[in-house]
């Protein structure tokens, strides 16, 4: 499934995904494949990734 939750989060910060990649210590590549859904990422990268982007793990990773 998709996340396009942290890609709307993630441009509202006006970041590419590079630029989260970088700021989280991950490729682009993984950054692609988490918001394509074809990637489960670990709870610690779940973590970095809402601090970056100033959310919580529920609005960026809870399925509706």
């Amino acid at each position: 499934m998709k996340n396009l939750k942290i890609k709307a989060a993630r441009a509202g910060k006006d970041m590419s995904q590079d630029d989260l990649a970088k700021a989280v210590g991950v490729s682009r590549q993984t950054i692609n494949a988490v918001e394509k859904g074809d990637y489960n990422p670990s709870i610690k990268l779940c973590i970095a990734i809402c601090k970056v982007l100033d959310a919580s793990l529920d609005e960026l990773f809870w399925e509706d």
